[in-house]
């Protein structure tokens, strides 16, 4: 198959007006955390789900309500609290008692953009409520199913240091994240303009710039981007040795994985890298951006032993070094 790499570049270049404009208002209230900016877009692009992590006060709901506002789209902010029932995210059958029968009442799911904030609060019911709406699209409501809007995204935070009230998220749930993304301090020039933009003008406010339509014509392109077989073998072979590290020659992280990333890990690695690279206005993608996307892709689907605890070795340390060695095309 012959593949016009050209063409798939000017089609990309053709939408780096509509990425202009998105990034222009979100700098009007984000300053710095480019990383972010550009993981929350790679989900927009790849439609798939984020999570982001961070301790207190680093812009993270600030940044996925500031995306939402750039839209044209219907945004609900759910907060997550440990009383929170299923009903109050999916919605509930209501009696009628004039008309004798139930009536359906949806919930703030039934929105294009969710906005889940500190997610690890709510309890096992709700997790698992949400779990049927993310992989699915879809909700049930006594025996009916109800397709959810498209487009559809979850954006959650979690805080990473305070545990009492919280409950830790399934693994299954965990998994149908697309990213990880962890939010780290700024820098100290950009804290300090964060700082003169709070004492002197205030911060910008951030208007609808994209319609759902332009959307999906970024989807519909992106989805075009050439990924060579031997970037795919390299994504395959990533993956492979979360699972089987003697394979890389890696027997020294054996003690220290005790699963690695399931096949949902290497089709969104391979979707994250081909958003990365319409992010970077190219028509392929290139070992550098699988290597971009892998740490946010996969650091939250490999689980680590008592012994990578004990050695004080977190997943971006065990995946750093799967990074370093499998062989790059």
């Amino acid at each position: 198959m012959t593949v016009d790499v050209h063409s798939i570049k000017d089609r990309v270049a053709a939408q780096s007006e509509t990425l202009h404009r998105l990034r222009a208002e979100l700098g009007k209230v984000l300053v710095g955390q480019e990383h972010l900016v550009s993981r929350l877009l790679v989900a927009l692009i790849s439609d798939g789900h984020v999570l982001l992590e961070g301790v207190p006060g680093l812009a993270k709901t600030l940044a996925i309500k500031s995306l939402a506002a750039t839209l044209e789209t219907q945004f609900q902010r759910i907060q997550f609290t440990p009383d929170l029932l299923p009903a109050d995210l999916l919605g509930t059958l209501i009696y009628n008692p004039q008309e004798a029968r139930f009536e359906t009442r949806q919930g703030p799911i039934f929105a294009n953009f969710i906005l889940a904030d500190e997610i690890n609060r709510a309890p096992a019911k709700v997790q698992s409520a949400l779990l049927e709406a993310m992989q699915e699209r879809q909700v049930s409501l006594g025996d009916t199913t109800y397709p959810l809007p498209n487009p559809f995204l979850v954006m959650a935070t979690q805080n990473p240091i305070e545990q009492e009230g919280t409950y830790p998220l399934p693994e299954a749930q965990v998994d149908r994240f697309m990213l990880k993304v962890r939010v780290d301090y700024p820098q100290p020039a950009e804290e300090r303009r964060i700082m003169d933009m709070a004492l002197e003008n205030g911060f910008g406010e951030v208007k609808a710039v994209t319609t759902t339509e332009q959307i999906f014509q970024m989807r519909e392109v992106a989805a075009m981007i050439y990924v060579d077989e031997n970037v795919r073998e390299y994504i395959v072979n990533l993956i492979q040795a979360t699972r089987n590290p003697a394979r890389f020659h890696l027997e020294a992280l054996e003690p220290l994985l005790e699963f690695g990333a399931s096949p949902r890990a290497t089709i969104s690695l391979g979707l994250a890298a081909r958003a990365y690279a319409f992010l970077t206005g190219r028509g392929f993608v290139t070992p550098q951006d699988v290597k971009d996307m892998a740490l946010d892709v996969l650091r939250h689907r490999i689980i680590l032993s008592y012994e990578a605890e004990a050695e004080q070795k977190d997943a971006d340390d065990v995946l750093r070094t799967i990074l370093d060695t499998v062989p790059v095309p």
